[in-house]
């Protein structure tokens, strides 16, 4: 039964999807209203399809002042009137279809796919997420790290950010970042590549799931999406807004035991992220860079001022997460033999090569994300080794890998 139907016939389900698009990621008052009056009722009161009983307003009133928002509070009739310009747009049972189509599903507290860990976000926890990837519930907090940090990253930033997320996942750790471009996208395409659990990256992204962003990014996300998962809290079709960018950071946060900023400038989304993690009580580690690099800034500045550890490899990452190296999953032995004498390049370009039917440089290159140079001298490397061979002008995996 696909997730579309099953949502037909379950309203909690189906005014979640509605209240996603009706509301905007982190609208104080929004989610207030569907924890003093439910999904189904809160819905019927915010299209204006009910009234609010007696005593409702003073109950939201008094959720948000406990939870800190309620200086923004303006009443229920100014968000009522705030909420139905986008009453027309309302279709959960479109949105529903367009992730069957995609296959994706839209999850929601309840259910056993639901991360645990949001709920530590309290009255900011989403309405629902939706999701394409993997139908497993995630690991434990502790198994999961956060890796953020600059668009525009520098090759020291790349080859720390991939040493970082390729080590965590040999770990069967989860990396989780944004989909972006620079620390993000290297962050995904090394886990992807060292990936030895159920779950080896998500992307949480601003926009809606069904157009990956930035286009750029797509066969990177797609991967992620068939070996991981993409998410989001906004629905379908949704644009990524910059507000957007900024409220899924909360998500990232919350998803994740550790967020380590790779590469940060100044002023930085990825500070952004740490904050959120600051709040939440989630530890955060910083690793250090060039004094005179305008993209190590924001990491030192984090560092200066005493809200994040410094962190040099996974191994300190992981005990950030687990103290007590208790929750740990040992590494895998044969992987552990395959990356001896290896870099991280040779790692990702092993993982990109077919195991029967050749391919070409150029394809490898953009499998693998790395430069035709490179992936030539990767290919001569793994090569020497057995790893690698060519045949008739492609290359694909030699027997020493099976």
């Amino acid at each position: 039964m696909t997730g579309a139907t099953e949502a037909g016939m379950n309203p909690e389900r189906l005014a979640r999807a509605a209240l996603s698009r009706l509301m905007e990621p982190q609208d104080a008052a929004g989610l207030a209203l569907v924890q003093v009056a439910g999904a189904v009722d809160g819905l019927r009161i915010a299209t204006g399809q009910v009234a609010a009983g007696p005593g409702l307003e003073q109950e939201i009133s008094g959720l948000l002042a406990d939870n800190g928002p309620s200086a923004n509070w303006s009443g229920l009739a100014a968000s009522l009137k705030r909420w139905q310009p986008r009453i027309p747009d309302l279709a959960p049972e479109r949105d529903l279809a367009t992730m069957a189509r995609l296959g994706g599903r839209l999850i929601v507290p309840s259910d056993e796919l639901w991360p645990g860990q949001l709920s530590d976000l309290g009255i900011q926890e989403p309405i629902c997420l939706w999701w394409r990837g993997h139908e497993q519930p995630l690991p434990a907090l502790e198994c999961s790290i956060a890796l953020v940090g600059s668009r525009d990253s520098t090759s020291y930033g790349a080859s720390v950010t991939g040493d970082l997320a390729y080590s965590l996942a040999q770990r069967g750790m989860t990396v989780v970042s944004g989909g972006a471009y620079g620390i993000d996208a290297h962050a995904h395409r090394a886990a992807l590549a060292g990936g030895s659990g159920a779950v080896p990256t998500i992307a949480v992204m601003a926009g809606g799931v069904d157009r990956f962003y930035p286009s750029g990014n797509e066969d990177l996300l797609r991967a992620v999406c068939n070996q991981g998962a993409v998410l989001a809290e906004v629905p379908p079709g949704s644009a990524p807004t910059r507000y957007r960018f900024l409220q899924r950071n909360r998500l990232i946060a919350a998803l994740s035991a550790v967020t380590v900023v790779v590469e940060a400038r100044w002023r930085s989304g990825a500070l952004n992220t740490a904050h959120h993690a600051e709040t939440l009580g989630r530890a955060v580690g910083a690793v250090p860079g060039s004094v005179h690099s305008a993209n190590s800034a924001g990491c030192h500045r984090l560092l200066r001022d005493g809200g994040a550890v410094c962190v040099t490899d996974a191994a300190e990452v992981a005990e950030l997460a687990a103290p007590s190296g208790t929750a740990l999953p040992d590494l895998r032995q044969g992987a552990a033999q395959v990356q001896d004498g290896l870099t991280l390049e040779d790692l990702i370009l092993l993982d990109a090569l077919p195991l029967r039917s050749t391919t070409s440089v150029e394809k490898l290159a953009a499998v693998a994300g790395l430069g035709q140079d490179s992936v030539r001298a990767g290919l001569g490397r793994l090569g020497l080794v057995g790893l690698a061979v060519s045949e008739r002008g492609g290359w694909k995996r030699g027997k020493a890998t099976d």
